[in-house]
């Protein structure tokens, strides 16, 4: 039976399309996180070194996730069938795993998102369409923002490096092809 086509999932390994936005969203969630993480460490310090920390770019980055992600699961459907996989409760939990994962990554823009239009003041270094200034508070949804969108972050951080550490231990422990395949190697 001939293999898929380069550019498409196959039995035996992942194709360039499903490759290119599994490692750029991995490159931008990394970045992401370290944006975070040197914003909590000047955490102390004064206004402006804390937003020299997080940078305009955190915002923007956040949506570019969103929008890859739902590319990705496009593409994720569009391929569902043809997929390498895990049989039995490993697969299992892998599947879960990532789903959690698609979740947050959907979940945690979401609510920064939620949190700008709610504060009234929009997202000032966007197009007004994106998020609209509307000169009206609505509180619930910056409590809402306030309360979730760090601390899911921190948690889709957790399983981010779960879902590395299953990598390398699929790849020195039980030398099965896992990473491999997400590299595009048979």
């Amino acid at each position: 039976m001939p293999s898929a086509p380069l550019w498409r999932d196959g039995p035996d390994r992942y194709g360039r399309i499903s490759r290119a936005l599994h490692w750029i969203m991995a490159a931008l969630l990394g970045w992401q996180f370290l944006i975070a993480a040197a914003e909590r460490l000047a955490e102390d310090a004064p206004a402006v070194v804390r937003l020299a920390a997080i940078g305009p770019g955190h915002a923007w980055i956040g949506v570019t996730v969103l929008a890859l992600l739902g590319l990705r699961l496009i593409w994720t459907a569009l391929n569902r069938n043809r997929r390498p996989g895990h049989p039995g409760p490993l697969g299992r939990a892998a599947r879960v795993g990532q789903g959690l994962m698609y979740l947050l990554m959907a979940v945690v823009p979401s609510l920064a998102l939620l949190r700008a239009y709610g504060s009234g003041r929009g997202w000032p270094r966007a197009d007004p369409w994106l998020i609209p200034a509307t000169g009206t508070e609505v509180s619930w949804m910056v409590q809402l923002g306030q309360a979730l969108h760090g601390e899911l972050a921190w948690l889709l951080s957790a399983l981010i490096l779960g879902h590395v550490g299953m990598a390398i231990w699929h790849h020195r422990v039980r030398r099965d092809g896992t990473l491999s395949r997400m590299l595009g190697r048979r």
